[in-house]
């Protein structure tokens, strides 16, 4: 299948070992989408709210798809996900929770709060990279995803 138009992928993930495994698993794949990153909850409101320092749209494009750690400090992925779900403008993005969790509380908890999908973080880099390739294929190949609005664009 060919390769739809480039879409930004948000990851939202206090470990900054984590976020250089996804940048460079992407790298790895050879996907053209944009990766852009922020450090816990609070930070991905303001992001996809356009608060603080992402109030230019050039700095915080809407991302097509968000790829959410639960456990960030400030206000954790159970949260944000919790108010991204309840917002008639953002709940439309598609939420991967992607989080070293195995527990089943907490499986059932994301897909209750609208988590479009739950993956467990691989133990290896190689398993990141299958995972980054699968995401690929699943969400930027197959799926059509919504398109971006804003409540503020027209």
């Amino acid at each position: 299948m060919e390769q739809k138009k480039p879409v930004t992928i948000l990851m939202a993930d206090d470990d900054a070992d984590d976020r250089d495994f996804a940048r460079t698993a992407m790298e790895e794949s050879r996907l053209v989408n944009e990766l852009r990153f922020v450090e816990d909850g609070e930070e991905l409101l303001d992001y996809l709210h356009r608060r603080g320092r992402y109030t230019d749209p050039k700095d915080s494009p809407r991302p097509g798809l968000i790829l959410l750690d639960l456990n960030m400090p400030r206000k954790d992925g159970r949260e944000a996900l919790r108010e991204i779900k309840s917002d008639p403008v953002l709940k439309m993005i598609p939420v991967v929770v992607l989080t070293t969790s195995k527990a089943e509380e907490d499986i059932l908890r994301s897909y209750d709060l609208g988590a479009n999908c739950f993956i467990t973080k691989p133990v290896t880099f190689e398993g990141l990279v299958d995972v980054v390739r699968v995401l690929d294929k699943h969400w930027f190949q197959i799926v059509e995803l919504p398109p971006a609005r804003r409540s503020h664009e027209p």
